[in-house]
């Protein structure tokens, strides 16, 4: 397993991913998992592959660390990973399905908002902010919207869909129109895997407006590194159906 992440100048991001990979290795002792990062952190998808080529490997499911299937999934992805096959011929690269929408990601959101301090018995009064760092990919938005509608029916007050770029509205904007509905309680639940700067974003902008609870990123939860095993199983048996070096 090849995990892809986007990579940061926060440090705090690099150590994150770093622990939820970490886990993913005590879930399945004997899989091989390398980390690599497309921006900002060492190493490379190219670096990753090559030492993976030259340790004789023949097989490898690229696994990107993303929520929505937007532009680094749809295109930054597959050309790294297609220069890599042509550059190290005999070795196969799979690439993997984004992480969302999964029921085990709100599992994990779950996870986050209990630690933060939300008990069940406030549920039905309190109103999530689902807060994404954006995209300007309409897909990647849309999936965003439809977790957070399906998420609503699991008796929360509300939950509302916010994003740190791209597009509207924000997280502060969501918490104030919440609370103007008269919704008492109010948390912002980060849908981001890791620390850096929308994230900070996301975690002001809660703060600025009055909202009673920040939950942390999803990071290293268990759901998290038990979907990336999911996916990374998903993508195995292609190798079996087709020649190809890279879909």
């Amino acid at each position: 397993m090849v995990v892809i992440a986007h990579g940061s100048r926060d440090p705090r991001h690099a150590a994150t991913v770093e622990a939820l990979t970490d886990r993913v290795r005590l879930l399945r002792p004997g899989l091989r998992v390398e980390t690599c990062f497309l921006d900002f952190n060492a190493p490379t998808p190219a670096r990753v592959l090559a030492r993976l080529h030259a340790d004789g490997v023949r097989e490898a499911v690229a696994l990107p660390l993303l929520l929505t299937r937007a532009f680094h999934a749809k295109t930054d992805i597959p050309a790294v990973l297609a220069e890599a096959a042509a550059r190290l011929p005999g070795l196969r690269i799979r690439q993997a399905g984004v992480l969302g929408p999964d029921p085990l990601l709100v599992s994990a959101l779950e996870r986050r908002l209990a630690e933060a301090g939300v008990t069940p018995a406030e549920r039905a009064e309190t109103g999530v902010v689902l807060a994404s760092a954006g995209s300007s990919d309409p897909e990647a938005i849309a999936v965003i919207a439809e977790t957070a509608r399906e998420w609503r029916l699991t008796g929360w007050c509300a939950v509302r869909p916010a994003f740190a770029s791209a597009v509207l509205p924000r997280t502060e904007d969501v918490v104030r129109e919440l609370r103007a509905e008269g919704v008492r309680r109010i948390v912002v639940a980060p849908y981001v895997l890791a620390p850096g700067r929308l994230p900070d974003r996301i975690a002001d902008g809660a703060r600025a407006a009055g909202a009673d609870l920040v939950a942390g990123v999803l990071g290293p939860a268990p759901e998290v590194a038990r979907l990336l095993l999911r996916r990374y199983d998903a993508a195995r048996p292609a190798f079996t159906r087709s020649p190809a070096a890279v879909a």
